[in-house]
């Protein structure tokens, strides 16, 4: 049996995980990364967790293939450099791959950005697997996304491609954290949704118009989180209803974008969102079925729940050793 490691490393911790060479984790362990530490201690801890979750499994580490590595911000895949991750703040224009190939004895390290990654994931092992070409988007703090093409991540000139949530779907919209307006992520992540459900529970208490988002917060606003108001649509509320319905018309638009620029087999959505299943899917499906330019092609996109979860980008990660 071949196996790699795949580690998925975020601001608050890492987690690193023996992967078999069908894409199945053996075990995984995890460790408080300590963001503000220097890089040096940061990838120190990381190959120890490497080779602990080796010697936890009786797998010789000299025998492993590789270690792939999932970040978040703008990453070099080419050179191995990450140029800056803001849940990393040490790790600006550092050769990881280097770096990490003193403390491994020189094993194969590969690098993604953590969205790629959890999109190569899922094209390995998913949602999406057995296709060539997939798009997963994730609902998040903000809306992550990663492009396979060929099974390869499209990564661009620069590392920076497929920042799907940064595409515009309203002209004039509301301001990015990024400079532009009307950004996908405004209206679709995670984030947003808390936000609109929080903005009509204030407006409805404003203008006493009854919901059930009301008392679902207990009277607070700020207690709204992105399952209150598909909760209480599901309950048959219609301030909650009108609510979920332009969130998933905002979403529709968005991956219709994605689905009209680059075709592909299966769309994929991740993140707590998708956690709502059909109840999601069903309303979006008719919405993509009208507004996507091959609407009248023989063979149309598959769009599905992602399966791997938090899984995804240790997989994916993995995947990046050849």
């Amino acid at each position: 049996m071949k196996y790699r490691i795949g580690v998925d490393l975020g601001g608050t911790k890492m987690c690193a995980g023996l992967v078999d060479e069908d894409y199945k984790i053996i075990d995984k362990l995890r460790a408080l990364t300590g963001a503000e530490r220097e890089s040096g201690a940061i990838l120190g801890d990381l190959a120890a967790l490497c080779r602990e979750v080796c010697e936890k499994n009786g797998v010789d580490f000299a025998s492993v293939e590789g270690i792939g590595i999932a970040i978040p911000g703008a990453v070099v895949p080419e050179t191995g450099v990450v140029v800056y991750s803001c849940n990393l703040p040490t790790f600006k224009f550092l050769s990881v791959t280097e770096e990490l190939k003193k403390l491994t004895d020189g094993k194969q390290i590969e690098i993604a950005n953590d969205a790629n990654a959890a999109a190569l994931g899922e094209a390995v092992a998913g949602a999406a697997k057995g296709t060539k070409s997939s798009v997963m988007i994730t609902l998040g703090t903000g809306v992550g996304g990663g492009v396979i093409l060929d099974g390869k991540i499209l990564t661009g000139i620069n590392g920076a491609a497929a920042e799907l949530g940064h595409t515009v779907v309203k002209t004039d919209g509301e301001l990015c954290s990024c400079g532009r307006r009307g950004c996908f992520e405004v209206y679709s992540s995670a984030t947003a949704l808390k936000r609109q459900t929080r903005d009509a529970i204030k407006r409805a208490i404003a203008l006493n118009i009854e919901t059930e988002m009301i008392s679902a917060v207990g009277g607070d606003p700020e207690n709204a989180d992105t399952r209150t108001a598909f909760e209480c649509a599901k309950n048959g509320d219609s301030e909650a209803q009108k609510l979920v319905c332009e969130y998933v018309k905002n979403l529709g638009c968005g991956l219709t974008n994605m689905i009209n620029t680059f075709q592909p087999e299966v769309l994929s959505i991740g993140g707590g969102i998708s956690g709502e299943g059909d109840y999601l899917l069903k309303p979006l499906l008719p919405i993509i079925e009208h507004e996507q330019y091959t609407r009248d092609f023989g063979v149309q996109t598959k769009l599905k729940i992602a399966e791997l979860g938090n899984d995804a980008g240790i997989i994916g990660a993995a995947a990046l050793i050849s």
